[in-house]
C-alpha cells in the first residue's frame, strides 16, 4: 500500500489542461519532492490529490482509501498546508487549534496538550496570545503546519512551506519535518527549492506543462549531476536565452 498514489488525474480550466493524466506514487515514509516551473500543475495536482479541487478524471488514493469517494475516511489521514493558506486574522494561534481540534471531535484534554505541545514545537509558545494577523511570514507557516499536524495524519501534503520564510524558521521546521518522516510519518513537498528538496527528499518527480515528466528515488532523477541541472535539462530550459543583456555590464 502506497501513501499516495494518483492515476490519470486531470483537470482543464476553460479549455486550457492544468493536469494532463497525472501518475504518481508516493511510498509510504518517503519524504517526496515535487519539482516543477510555475503553472507546471503541481498546485492543481496536490488540490485533487487532497480533495480540494475535483478532478476531471482519475482518481487519488491515501492509503488505498479513495479521496473522493470516501472523503472523511481518507482526509483523516492527511495534513495539507496549501500555498497562499487563509487564516482567521482575529484568532490567536492558541484559539485556531483550540477551534480546529473541536471541529474534528477531539477529546478536551487530549486537544490541549496537543496545542501545547505543537506551540512549543514551532515556537510560537511565547506568541500564543498574539492574533495571527500580527503573524510574521515564517509565523503563518509554523501556525499553518501545526493546523495540519493536529489531528496526527499519516500524510503530510506540503505546498511551498518554506517560501519566504527566515532561515531560523526554516531550520525549526526541517527539523519537524524530518523527525515526522523518521517516526513512520510520510511527507510530500511541492518547492520552487532544487537545493532544499535534494536536502531532504529521498523521492522527487519533476512536472512540466501539466505532466509528470520524470520521477523515482532522488539519485536516479538528478543522475550525475544537480538536481537543477536535471530540472532545467527535464523542463526544457533554453540557456542560451539567459546569455543576452550585455547592455547590463556596459
Amino acid at each position: 500500500m502506497d501513501a499516495l498514489r494518483l492515476e490519470g488525474l486531470h483537470k482543464s480550466f476553460g479549455g486550457k489542461v492544468a493536469a494532463d493524466r497525472v501518475d504518481l506514487t508516493v511510498p509510504v515514509g518517503s519524504f517526496f519532492g515535487l519539482v516543477g516551473p510555475n503553472g507546471a500543475g503541481k498546485t492543481t495536482a496536490l488540490s485533487m490529490a487532497t480533495g480540494l479541487l475535483r478532478p476531471d478524471d482519475g482518481r487519488a488514493q491515501v492509503f488505498g482509501l479513495d479521496v473522493w469517494a470516501r472523503p472523511v475516511e481518507a482526509k483523516a489521514l492527511i495534513g495539507v498546508l496549501p500555498d497562499g493558506l487563509a487564516l482567521p486574522e482575529r484568532l490567536t494561534g492558541r484559539e485556531l487549534l483550540t477551534f480546529l481540534g473541536q471541529l474534528q471531535r477531539i477529546e478536551p484534554a487530549v486537544l490541549a496538550g496537543r496545542v501545547r505541545e505543537l506551540l512549543d514545537v514551532m515556537q510560537l509558545d511565547g506568541a500564543e496570545t498574539t492574533l495571527i494577523t500580527d503573524y510574521s511570514t515564517g509565523m503563518r507557516k509554523k501556525i499553518g503546519l501545526a493546523t495540519a499536524l493536529l489531528h496526527g495524519p499519516r500524510l503530510l501534503v506540503l505546498d511551498e512551506p518554506f517560501e519566504a520564510v527566515d532561515p531560523v524558521s526554516a531550520a525549526a521546521l526541517k527539523t519537524i519535518l524530518t523527525r515526522f518522516v523518521a517516526a513512520g510519518g510520510s511527507v510530500v513537498l511541492s518547492s520552487h527549492v532544487m537545493a532544499l528538496v535534494e536536502q531532504l527528499c529521498d523521492t522527487v518527480a519533476v512536472m512540466a506543462e501539466g505532466a509528470v515528466v520524470a520521477a523515482g528515488p532522488l539519485a536516479e532523477v538528478r543522475g550525475d549531476g544537480t538536481l537543477e541541472e536535471a530540472f532545467v535539462r527535464l523542463v526544457g530550459g533554453d540557456v542560451r536565452r539567459w546569455k543576452g543583456l550585455s547592455w547590463l555590464a556596459s
